[in-house]
């Protein structure tokens, strides 16, 4: 996808560049994007960001705490176990403020510095850049691509596109039984996927994200970032002339046109832009940063390295494109601390705090205690009123518990049931147990009761649950 080159225009606008006969897409056909590759500073820390990122990815499942999988998500049993935290669909608090922090942050990252989070370490990117990767050492150049793709299918075409294919497949079926991983024992996942011993929802999703990898890296690429990805079209609310974008200094590069490299663009009535044209050849997404900011920017900075290698050819000053704010291309200082920025970083300290308050308060003990409601009560051979409760005992920790049950609120009862319980780590347990209490004591219709659990292991472990003796 080629864009035909705008009239300059003064800041920085939003807008769809305008498209004609393409020369680049990401897979065969009209529309491919052959991606020239950049190097450069920004390049080589989106590299090694994008290796930490990998190697978080792959290393987490296979991690151990406790004897256990030390991150484990699974869905089927209903809990979530993340590094001696075990979390139940009774701790779904913690997942909403997981969830909005992130989301803040996320807003936060955006308003300072524009796409960052799109071009330096989201899964999509990664992937894209680590199958293209392979793309480049298996096919060749840019330019060698091309040729490959405009020539018919010979012996060595299909080799190269055979094994091109090949490798993108494997990536994408490891990085499908890393994720699946993430929900299932990992170890005995990749014990049993080929002896197809793996469960039926196991080996469907890898089968699935195997798919979906290998479409979306491979062939789709920058259709995910231009057309189906929502952020794209909602970031834009949260830019100001104060974040931080990938931009072309228009006042600096214009009117652009070629040159010698010893000439003087001056005396010839030209800016420092050659119009060399590989700002838009490394571009994923097909677009020239030249026309302004269009909402295809991923914010890669790939055009960056581009252009500051041909500035260093021609003896120019570099960030001719560059991490910049509309403010600061317009004469004015940027300013990191507004309105909208102190906001979001407000609201993100909050809820991390309650985030982490929510955790650090949590007991890893859920205590039911529910009354039969099929008799209000009975009356027992003693002539002591009796009623039946049934006690529900989650052990939320990743340890053995031992618990002891008592009942406050009246002088004198009798308990008939277990007051002891041994629970194993992540079960649950249902205790059903009758309460009698002498009618002397009983001053009124329905009295209100409390029992109490308490760990004899850990003394911090206890939760009391109110209910209601009933005798009328």
């Amino acid at each position: 996808m080629e864009v035909q080159d705008a009239p300059p225009k003064k800041g920085v606008t939003i807008q769809k560049p305008e498209i004609k006969k393409p020369t680049s897409g990401s897979g065969p056909g009209k529309n491919h994007i052959y991606v020239r590759e950049a190097e450069g500073r920004v390049e080589t820390t989106r590299r090694v960001l994008g290796f930490v990122l990998m190697a978080l990815f792959v290393v987490l499942p296979w991690l151990t705490w406790n004897g256990e999988q030390a991150v484990l998500l699974n869905i089927l049993d209903q809990r979530f176990r993340i590094f001696g935290m075990t979390l139940w669909p009774q701790d779904l608090t913690i997942l909403a403020w997981i969830f909005m922090v992130s989301a803040f942050a996320l807003f936060l990252i955006t308003t300072l510095f524009g796409r960052v989070w799109c071009g330096f370490t989201c899964p999509q990117t990664t992937w894209t850049f680590i199958f293209m990767w392979f793309e480049r050492k298996i096919e060749g150049s840019r330019h060698q691509r091309m040729k490959l793709d405009e020539r018919a299918m010979d012996a060595d075409k299909f080799v190269r596109k055979f094994a091109k294919h090949g490798v993108w497949i494997i990536i994408a079926w490891l990085t499908a039984m890393t994720f699946v991983g993430y929900f299932t024992d990992i170890r005995a996942l990749f014990q049993n996927f080929f002896v197809f011993e793996a469960s039926a929802w196991a080996f469907g999703s890898v089968l699935f994200f195997t798919f979906a990898t290998y479409g979306n890296a491979g062939w789709m690429r920058e259709v995910m970032c231009t057309h189906m990805c929502p952020y794209a079209r909602f970031q834009a609310a949260m830019f100001d002339k104060d974040t931080y974008i990938v931009a072309y200094d228009e006042a600096r590069g214009e009117p652009r046109g070629p040159r010698k490299r010893k000439s003087d663009p001056r005396t010839q009535g030209l800016g420092d832009c050659i119009d060399c044209n590989l700002c838009v050849q490394v571009c994923p997404t097909g677009i020239d940063i030249r026309n302004g900011l269009q909402y295809e920017c991923i914010n890669c900075g790939a055009c960056i390295d581009a252009c500051d290698s041909v500035m260093d050819k021609m003896g120019y000053p570099k960030k001719l494109i560059s991490f910049t704010t509309q403010r600061r291309l317009e004469g004015g200082e940027t300013k990191v601390f507004r309105f909208k920025s102190v906001g979001y970083g407000l609201a993100l300290l909050v809820l991390t705090l309650l985030l982490v308050a929510d955790i650090v308060l949590r007991v890893p003990l859920e205590f039911d205690v529910i009354r039969d409601r099929a008799s209000l009560y009975r009356e027992n051979q003693e002539g002591w009123i009796e009623n039946v409760y049934t006690l529900r005992v989650i052990n939320k920790s990743q340890q053995a518990q031992r618990y002891t049950f008592s009942v406050d609120g009246v002088e004198d009862m009798q308990w008939y049931g277990p007051q002891e319980l041994l629970l194993d780590p992540e079960s649950s347990e249902i205790v059903p147990v009758t309460i009698a209490i002498d009618p002397y004591f009983i001053d009124a219709p329905i009295k209100e009761i409390t029992f109490t659990i308490q760990s004899i292991d850990e003394a911090s472990i206890k939760r009391n649950v109110r209910t209601n003796f009933i005798y009328q």
